[in-house]
């Protein structure tokens, strides 16, 4: 990572954005340094579901780009570049597609605290949200419901938690499924961030993949033999699946946030950076049975965000992509 960033001082550079001499220095930062956004969580573990919202302190502008087959999602067109609704808080749940009940109670949460658009007869949160399918993890018929999501919000504002591991919407993450799930293992929500010069980006990942999870080249989650001893290999499994794949219970999704200055378009190209980072950590990746999400979100005040390359920001994205993988397979409980 240290080579790629080395070489995009230099596209920042010539971009204007500092002047000759000031090459910044690439620091590691706490999630909870990214200013503008607030983490709360609330689960179920019994049945191996939650909820983790993102609230912003203030509407922000955000994008997303869908890459996976199976996506559940709500509101996503109203950040759509062309309407530019402003974000209030993003939601990533469990429960497939029934776990977006959750953002009700978020959008209650919300308004309940003076948040939303002001419509002259009630405020309206915009609250976009996508949900990992994990109803083969724990119980099937136990999901992310209106009250949980309000829970999880009204934590947001308690204070801000960006936990990693089996909490939230890591709760009842896993990957490596394209045998089942009596050979997947368990991931969870994982986090990285970064700061540049006065750019700072911060990464979520809800991992929870069909694929194998791969760091540096080497194989760390994923399929394991049917005795649970070793690795077995999601990509050979899948060369030699016919007809219908019945393991859909899948989708990774993430979240980049950042200070920088950019308009929705710029973020959704940002978000379509950033997957170059799951195409190298997941394989297979982007299939039917995966919902691969991304947002994007410019977050914090207007007048203190920092203009800043693009590029640049999209490949030290895509990097922090890689580490928050990591990082939700490593927190995660047991890991299997």
């Amino acid at each position: 990572m240290k080579q790629i960033i080395a070489a995009l001082v230099g596209v920042i550079l010539a971009s204007g954005v500092l002047a000759r001499g000031q090459a910044p220095e690439l620091q590691r930062i706490p999630f909870s340094a990214i200013q503008g956004v607030s983490v709360g969580n609330a689960q179920d573990d019994a049945a191996g579901t939650g909820v983790t919202v993102f609230r912003l302190t203030v509407p922000g502008r955000a994008a997303v780009a869908v890459f996976g087959g199976g996506p559940a999602s709500r509101e996503t067109e109203a950040i759509a570049p062309e309407r530019n609704h402003p974000l209030n808080a993003l939601v990533f749940s469990g429960g497939s597609a029934y776990g977006l009940a959750a953002s009700g109670g978020v959008a209650r949460c919300l308004e309940e605290h003076g948040g939303g658009f002001d419509t002259g007869i009630a405020r309206v949160p915009i609250v976009c949200q996508s949900c990992i399918y994990d109803l083969g993890y724990g119980s099937a018929t136990v999901r992310p419901d209106e009250q949980m999501g309000h829970t999880a919000c009204e934590a947001s504002f308690a204070g801000n938690d960006p936990c990693s591991g089996n909490v939230g919407a890591g709760t009842g993450a896993t990957v490596g499924k394209a045998a089942g799930m009596q050979q997947a293992q368990k991931a969870g929500i994982g986090y990285a961030a970064a700061q540049m010069g006065s750019l700072r980006i911060g990464v979520a990942v809800v991992l929870n993949s069909f694929g194998d999870i791969y760091s540096h080249g080497k194989k760390i989650a994923g399929m394991l033999t049917p005795d649970r001893y070793a690795f077995a290999d999601s990509y050979t499994t899948l060369l030699h699946t016919t007809g219908d794949n019945l393991f859909t219970a899948n989708t990774t999704l993430v979240a980049v946030f950042t200070n920088g200055d950019f308009t929705p378009a710029q973020l959704r190209h940002l978000a379509q950076m950033a997957s170059a980072g799951l195409a190298r950590c997941i394989d297979p990746v982007f299939t039917t049975a995966d919902g691969d999400t991304i947002y994007a979100v410019s977050v914090g005040d207007e007048q203190h965000k920092v203009s800043a390359n693009l590029d640049a920001a999209g490949a030290l994205s895509a990097s922090l992509v890689e580490e928050a993988i990591a990082d939700a397979v490593y927190s995660a409980k047991n890991g299997s």
